[in-house]
């Protein structure tokens, strides 16, 4: 099954992304791959020790503590405890946001 985006287009696939890249900056698509995976690596390393990283006008990935919790097992109705653990959120940036759903 595709992902479909609100418009019901398909979206971008990984391989569409970096093409586009390399042709609008005139790299070869290894480069344009290598540039993502670097960015990948630079995020990485940026939560773990700082636990945010800030892409410019994008938003940014942040560290986020859940607490434990109870839940219920929704195929028997029994409560059940939840573990404390970390997750990673992504934050939209606020011009991000604002440009793809504007304010009403």
């Amino acid at each position: 099954m595709a992902t479909k985006a609100a418009s019901g287009k398909k979206r971008m696939t990984q391989s569409e992304v970096i093409n586009h890249f390399a042709e609008k900056f005139g790299m070869k698509r290894t480069q344009a791959k290598e540039l993502f995976d670097e960015l990948g690596n630079l995020a990485q390393s940026e939560v773990k020790t700082n636990g945010e990283f800030v892409l410019p006008g994008f938003g940014k990935l942040v560290l986020s503590e859940r607490k434990a919790r109870e839940g219920r097992n929704p195929a028997t109705g029994e409560t059940i405890q939840i573990p404390a653990k970390t997750t990673l959120k992504f934050r939209l940036g606020k011009g991000m946001k604002d440009s793809v759903v504007p304010k009403k």
